[in-house]
């Protein structure tokens, strides 16, 4: 496939889409960015772009198609509505009741999917236009997990995988071979602040971190949206919830602000780890 010149990025929340629009821009890719009202950050406006309702899938379409868009990709965290609720446009309201009847994630992002490419987009993941996103095998920084957190990390893996099977969720959080947690609708960042709740005997703390936060994509997941995608903010979650480290599937998760990211976790003496996709998987 041939890289494209001219990109429709549909933006939810968090740095994800700058970074993907700045890069973009570096490499002479016109980025055209498809702002969601009230998810996207306010950042995004700064680049030629126009903005609806998360409900008017028609009235983006149209906006990117009006924008001689063919490309598209989406980027940023975009929690899932109440479909019932939602406002939709006459394209929406169609969608609606199977959105609404969707079991979980996967299968709503499948859906929107399916209509973007009926519609006549080429849908790509964020890697594509950013390789550098992608976690590498191993640590990003200078800690590395030990025997123990190894562990953990091969329990939260297997944990990772059976969640995903069911479209539950993508993480979940393993302290001296005990699940204190998995993810669920409330996202990664909610369910680390449940656990730094939880009672400090089975948890760690600032003071002894223990414990690892797992992310992966789910087995049934669609890779050209909603990877499983770590950040400053989820780095900052994870030290408040008492944890030693944060590790993904190499190939298989988004590291957005990398350097910041690489540079904060070292100087809190918290591991980044990429572990093999292996790991955790059915024999």
């Amino acid at each position: 496939m041939s890289e494209p010149r001219k990109i429709g990025l549909i933006a939810g929340a968090g740095p994800l889409p700058i970074e993907i629009a700045r890069n973009c821009e570096a490499s002479g890719i016109e980025i055209f960015m498809s702002r969601i009202t009230n998810i996207s950050d306010k950042e995004t406006k700064q680049f030629v772009g126009d903005e609806h309702s998360l409900g008017h899938f028609g009235t983006r379409m149209a906006s990117l198609k009006a924008a001689n868009i063919k490309t598209i990709v989406f980027a940023g965290k975009i929690d899932r509505p109440d479909f019932e609720a939602l406002e939709m446009d006459d394209v929406g309201e169609v969608m609606r009741p199977i959105l609404a009847n969707a079991a979980g994630d996967d299968a709503v992002m499948r859906i929107i999917l399916a209509e973007f490419a009926a519609a006549g987009f080429e849908i790509i993941g964020p890697d594509t236009l950013l390789k550098s996103l992608l976690a590498p095998l191993g640590p990003l920084g200078k800690i590395a997990p030990n025997t123990a957190q190894l562990a953990d990390i091969e329990i939260a893996a297997k944990v990772a995988t059976e969640i995903g099977r069911h479209d539950i969720g993508q993480g979940c959080v393993v302290c001296n071979g005990i699940v204190l947690a998995v993810e669920a609708q409330e996202g990664t960042d909610e369910m680390l602040k449940r656990v730094a709740k939880l009672p400090v005997d089975i948890r760690g703390t600032l003071n002894n971190p223990m414990g690892v936060l797992c992310k992966r994509p789910k087995p049934i997941q669609e890779m050209r949206i909603d990877l499983p995608t770590i950040g400053v903010a989820t780095l900052e979650n994870a030290i408040a919830a008492g944890l030693a480290g944060i590790a993904v599937q190499a190939g298989g998760a988004l590291i957005a602000q990398r350097e910041k990211l690489i540079a904060s976790a070292d100087a809190a003496n918290i591991f980044i780890f990429g572990f093999d996709a292996e790991l955790g998987s059915p024999n």
